[in-house]
């Protein structure tokens, strides 16, 4: 790797500050490489992996964390890396456990796993993690790539890992989930996972959705509630300081154009050969426009296209065609240790990087106004707060309360 492949952050390459003053120096840069784990008593893992401990200590060097595994927003950190450039995008995952989040985010990233002594940005799974059966992301880790990519990892939802760290010997948690009373840690875990889908729905252009194998649907389901519960949560160029006092000055009712919800991109990962059909793919998109046609998401043009039926597209169409030409759905298929498996449509590491170009090429939703990467992280700080603090959430989690599914 190049030795500016090796730094977090540097000069972009996606655009400059709008400003008609020069452009401010670059942020400063620091190692890529992210550190050994700690031992196995007081970390986790969760990449291509199961469950795990939660890490219950400081920030380490070389890690970034946009949220803690406290549960707390943290900026101060960041901030140095990001500049007054309004030319950026924000990418953002989430799914459950062993399901390739991290491998996918390095691939945006642009790390070559091929150079030597280089560490990912992300951290993948290992076979010592995976003998622990540990996760390797605990909140949200950030990154932002040369191009001016804002990558946001999220720990893994659905995680028994997650589930025990968080969990007191009484059974409540130990977490700050909402603002109140303790919650049950079962309750507060199912929470954790809407509200990281809220979170990255109301801050992203793009999200990606991942998925196991091809009939789990587990996280449509989650990106309907996300969808139900993403109320009052708005725009993040909205609150910036100038926005807000724009926003004051107009003495005017427009609060439809304070709805934002990034474009959710569908991928279902560690397939086998046998799911990569072109039938398979057809019933999948159809299944997914009927799934989300009572949602406000965006998903491509699923429910308008005539490609729900083989008839409507030409015989000749390939499976990496049909997935390019509508940017809602990718399929991954299993990694193979030696990465050598060849499918019919390609290597995992071509696929992979077909994935990586058909999101990067993808035009993302804008924001109602343009904001600087630093306005972006201050907004972003504002609406976690937010989702923490959520009336429509609070009152979900009455529901599930009363529902008699989790502990009282």
């Amino acid at each position: 790797m190049a030795a500016g492949q090796q730094q977090l952050a540097g000069a972009g390459d996606r655009g400059s500050s709008s400003s008609s003053h020069p452009p401010p120096p670059p942020p400063p840069k620091i190692l890529l490489a992210k550190p050994p784990l700690p031992p196995p008593s007081s970390s986790g893992a969760d990449d291509e992996g199961g469950g795990g401990g939660r890490a219950r200590q400081g920030p380490q060097p070389g890690s970034l964390s946009l949220v803690s595994d406290a549960w707390e927003v943290h900026t101060d950190k960041i901030l140095p890396y990001l500049t007054e450039n309004n030319d950026f995008m924000v990418i953002g995952i989430i799914g459950p456990p062993g399901v390739g989040k991290s491998t996918i985010m390095n691939e945006l990233y642009g790390y070559d796993g091929t150079s030597p002594g280089m560490h990912p940005p992300f951290a993948t799974q290992t076979e010592e993690i995976k003998a622990m059966s540990k996760h390797c992301t605990s909140g949200v880790d950030f990154r932002i790539s040369h191009e001016r990519v804002i990558l946001l990892d999220t720990q893994p939802v659905y995680s028994p890992s997650i589930l025990i760290d968080m969990m007191r010997p009484d059974g409540s948690s130990t977490l700050p989930v909402l603002s109140g009373d303790p919650l049950p840690a079962d309750l507060a875990h199912e929470l954790m996972g809407i509200q990281l889908g809220v979170f990255l729905a109301s801050v992203c252009n793009i999200l990606l959705v991942v998925s196991e194998g091809i009939n789990d649907f587990s996280m449509w389901d989650l990106m309907l509630t996300v969808d139900l519960l993403k109320n009052s949560i708005p725009d993040p160029s909205l609150l910036t300081s100038s926005s807000t006092q724009e926003k004051e000055n107009k003495n005017d009712n427009q609060s439809g154009s304070e709805e934002f919800m990034a474009d959710v991109c569908f991928v279902h990962a560690r397939l086998r050969e046998h799911d990569f059909s072109r039938s398979k793919l057809m019933f999948l998109r159809k299944i997914l426009g009927e799934h989300f046609e009572p949602s406000s998401l965006s998903i491509g043009s699923t429910s308008t296209t005539p490609a729900d039926t083989d008839s409507s597209v030409p015989s000749s169409m390939t499976v990496d065609e049909l997935s390019s030409s509508q940017q809602d759905v990718f399929l991954l298929p299993l990694r193979a240790h030696d990465n050598s498996t060849k499918f019919e449509y390609g290597t995992y590491s071509s696929m992979l990087g077909m994935l990586r170009d058909q999101v990067l090429s993808r035009p993302p939703r804008p924001f109602s106004k343009n904001l600087s990467e630093r306005d972006w992280l201050r907004s972003s700080a504002k609406i976690w707060d937010m989702v923490k603090k959520s009336p429509v959430i609070s009152e979900y989690c009455k529901a599930l309360q009363s529902s008699g599914l989790f502990r009282k």
